[in-house]
């Protein structure tokens, strides 16, 4: 059954991470319940970006699925741009639609457009995040531990994972895949140069230092 999502556009981010790209926010909504840090540690839900996704999500803000992929659509060839800096992937119950995600893959088509999703990697979701990712639209697999960021790129799928603010990461997974600490936390450079996270066919690892006003949330919960 389909569901409707609100999402807000921003046609060049004003965020020092990420650089003057084009970035979006989908309402709360969207967020998988079965996503660690739903209820604590979501770095969203605190800090600038909260009440931003706030109104986002109580309709104050943004427009419809079919305005987000016309706006893609419209974007020029080999525009970089990033979905979801909040928000997830249009589901129901669990699992992606793909009629949505599909009108997203094709407006992006000839786009450089990247995401990150937390939905839980179960056969249907695995189907979907392979084709979109086949397709040109690269959506990473979000991460807790090595060995999940592992379970992903098995299937093909590239990962991030999460690791602790105080953590230098390790050199390689259990998997032997070689882990890269987000260029963006540890250098001088941002999303719009770096585009490593835009990569569908990588062998690395990406990580991310927890970080923000939830971090000491987030150090727990990877820990676990």
């Amino acid at each position: 059954m389909s569901q409707t999502f609100r999402v807000h556009i921003t046609k060049k981010s004003s965020n020092s991470k990420t650089g003057q790209i084009p970035t979006t926010t989908t309402e709360q909504k969207s967020c998988p319940s079965t996503c660690p840090f739903i209820n604590k540690g979501c770095y969203a839900k605190s800090g600038p970006q909260a009440l931003h996704w706030r109104k986002v999500s109580n309709g104050e803000r943004g427009g419809s699925w079919q305005e987000l992929c016309q706006f893609v659509k419209d974007l020029p060839e080999k525009q970089l741009w990033r979905h979801n800096v909040a928000g997830d992937l249009p589901s129901d119950n669990g699992e992606i639609l793909s009629d949505d995600l599909m009108q997203l893959v094709e407006a992006n088509k000839g786009r450089k457009g990247y995401t990150y999703s937390h939905h839980i990697l179960n056969r249907w979701n695995i189907g979907q995040l392979q084709l979109a990712n086949a397709l040109g639209f690269t959506i990473n697999a979000s991460t807790e531990s090595l060995e999940a960021a592992d379970h992903a790129m098995d299937h093909g799928i590239p990962a991030v994972a999460v690791i602790a603010s105080d953590a230098n990461g390790p050199e390689l997974t259990p998997g032997g895949r070689p882990c890269i600490v987000c260029p963006a936390q540890t250098g001088d450079t941002t999303c719009s140069v770096c585009q490593l996270c835009q990569k569908v066919d990588r062998k690395c690892v990406v990580l991310f230092k927890a970080h923000g006003t939830s971090r000491k949330a987030v150090n727990e919960i990877v820990a676990a």
